[in-house]
């Protein structure tokens, strides 16, 4: 296959800055607080519900900190095999892109990743020159075993609520669920045109 007739590779656009992310938070907070300040009259409930949403946060962030400790693994490493998990296979360049490192460092994180087997680097049949990069099953199985301590984590900390609360947070978790797959599905969608 020539460079012309090669199929363009997979691209994620360049993550927005930092500042534009934050920004973008705090007015969906923001629009949060408002709609709610509409619906609960008392200032400090709002707050309170604030403080109590940081204070879960907080606890998930430690437990997960915790675990990657355990496993011995970076949240930067982490989000490449989630990464991988997502888009079967990619190359170094691409992997890249997706978090947002440069090549260099990014081969530097893979080649731990590959050390622990939890990626394989494959040639590429057409361009023997090409690798590309691929989860393997054990490191699909440590995703899994990351995935089932958050949910458990998750679920210890909502089971003491009452009924009515944890519906609310039920139909909460399901919003953000159908819009993190429609906005993967988008991304997914353009990055195929």
């Amino acid at each position: 296959m020539t460079v012309e007739s090669r199929p363009p590779a997979r691209r994620v656009g360049p993550p927005p800055p930092a500042r534009t992310i934050a920004r973008r938070f705090e007015a969906d907070l923001s629009a949060t607080v408002l709609a709610a300040g509409t619906r609960i009259s008392n200032v400090r409930q709002i707050s309170e519900r604030v403080a109590m949403g940081r204070a879960l946060w907080r606890e998930l962030v430690i437990g997960f900190a915790s675990q990657l400790g355990e496993l011995r693994l970076g949240f930067t490493q982490l989000a490449a095999l989630y990464v991988l998990a997502d888009s079967g296979t990619m190359t170094i360049g691409d992997l890249a892109e997706a978090i947002n490192r440069s090549p260099s460092a990014t081969s530097r994180l893979v080649d731990g990743l590959v050390r622990r087997r939890l990626v394989e680097r494959r040639i590429e049949e057409e361009d023997r020159r090409q690798r590309t990069l691929v989860l393997t099953p054990r490191g699909a199985a440590l995703l899994r075993v990351v995935d089932r301590a958050r949910a458990d984590q998750f679920l210890s900390a909502i089971r003491p609520m009452p009924t009515a609360e944890r519906a609310l947070i039920a139909m909460g978790v399901a919003a953000l669920a159908t819009h993190a797959i429609s906005r993967r599905g988008r991304l997914i969608k353009n990055r195929a045109e």
